[in-house]
């Protein structure tokens, strides 16, 4: 059994701090927060109505959101993780499908981070600054595990070409490329970039779940589709921390589900003139039990917020060591110490957040009556979208890791989605 050292705190070091500044706060909740108002504006009417936002999303990208990581000489505005993820936490209090949709963007801009010298990455760079956006494609429903993906990346007289089926394809209707992940002729696992716009591509609006309704979360089918030749990586060469950089920004979208239905729960508690005939005040805002109520949820929705700021923090503590050439398969060192702690962090984190969320998108209702159940106020998006969330990779699996290790010193798993023979999350 493969052990590590467990810190004597919970968290470990609960205010690792990123070794670089990022960017300033100020400039960049002055340049987002007014198209994060503007795309606020329309969500219940989009929720209502199923309208995909096509136009939110390319305002976001207008703006820079999907260049936020990269840094300023390229044309970004190199902020760190934690500033990142709590701007898209503010994108998906305004709209959860239009945050969600950037996950699969950001996760390749990442990766492409951790490459900084390569051909590659200088001409996906500049087509980030020319607004292209890249959405995802590596699950598939029929199979197994990533160890068992069907795909298949074939490459005949230099052309390289991706045939296959995916599922959870998030994103892919507002991607200018889709990043497909599948198996060479000698079986070795790659991801490749193909032009969502051309033949060999479908990609059906046929998400079916209740929750994240317009995140095109549906499935992609590839027949011979083209790749391109600056798409082609060892899936091995992936950043470490991409599994846990996934989840992240789940938890990113959680958070900001959270704080909407805690806000939208207070607004119609407000606006209740009449309350139950055992309530302990006539106006509802004065009973102090609906007082306690909200008060109970406001110290969840602070938890969330607590939560992934404190995971970032350690998040960007293990990109900066890994920037400046630390290893994490180098046991005993600062690296590979940062990267358990952030992994461990990131399950605590998800429990944290998946219960925040769930408790406070539901329990709100307690503080209000029957009205607030009236389809036109559509509360009940807030608990059907941190449903559909939370459902992602379920947390029991992250707590059993959490208390193995903490027991055990057994190393937390959650570095590699590619290693394991079933399941295909992180």
């Amino acid at each position: 059994m493969t052990t590590f050292t467990t810190s004597a705190s919970l968290t470990g070091s609960l205010n690792a701090e990123p070794v670089s500044d990022g960017a300033d706060w100020d400039d960049l909740t002055t340049r987002y927060r007014p198209v994060i108002r503007d795309i606020a504006e329309g969500n219940l009417a989009r929720e209502a109505d199923r309208v995909f936002p096509y136009e939110q999303v390319r305002a976001l990208i207008d703006a820079g959101f999907s260049r936020v990581r990269i840094p300023v000489k390229d044309g970004g505005d190199a902020a760190t993780l934690n500033q990142t993820f709590a701007l898209l936490a503010e994108v998906a209090e305004a709209d959860p499908n239009v945050a969600h949709v950037f996950r699969n963007h950001l996760a390749f801009v990442e990766d492409r981070l951790n490459d900084p010298g390569s051909e590659a990455t200088a001409v996906w760079l500049q087509r980030f600054r020319d607004g292209d956006f890249v959405g995802g494609g590596w699950t598939e429903a029929s199979t197994a595990s990533f160890a068992k993906v069907g795909t298949e990346i074939r490459t005949v007289d230099g052309v390289t070409t991706v045939t296959g089926d995916k599922f959870y394809a998030t994103g892919s209707l507002y991607a200018d490329w889709l990043d497909v992940i599948g198996r060479d002729e000698h079986g070795d696992l790659y991801t490749a970039l193909v032009r969502r716009d051309q033949d060999g591509v479908v990609v059906p609006d046929d998400w079916p779940g209740f929750g994240q309704q317009t995140t095109a979360s549906g499935s992609a089918t590839y027949r011979d589709a083209v790749a391109d030749e600056y798409g082609l990586f060892p899936a091995r060469d992936r950043y470490v921390y991409q599994g846990i950089f996934y989840q992240t920004a789940i938890l990113a979208v959680l958070v900001g589900i959270t704080r909407a239905a805690f806000r939208d729960g207070v607004e119609k508690l407000r606006a209740r003139q009449r309350n139950y005939p055992l309530g302990t005040a006539e106006r509802p805002a004065d009973d102090p039990i609906l007082q306690e109520k909200v008060g109970q949820l406001s110290t969840q929705v602070y938890q969330a917020e607590a939560a992934l700021d404190v995971q970032t923090r350690s998040l960007d503590h293990l990109a900066e060591l890994l920037a400046a050439g630390g290893d994490v398969t180098a046991a005993g060192t600062a690296t590979a110490e940062a990267f358990q702690q952030a992994t461990v962090q990131t399950h605590q984190a998800q429990s944290i957040v998946v219960e925040s969320a769930l408790s406070v998108t539901s329990r709100i209702f307690d503080a209000l009556g029957a009205s607030a159940t009236y389809r036109q106020s559509g509360l009940d998006r807030h608990w059907r979208n941190a449903r559909t969330l939370s459902s992602h990779n379920p947390r029991a699996f992250k707590e059993r890791i959490l208390g193995d290790f903490f027991i055990n010193g057994t190393a937390p798993q959650g570095d590699s989605p590619f290693g394991s023979d079933q399941g295909q999350g992180v």
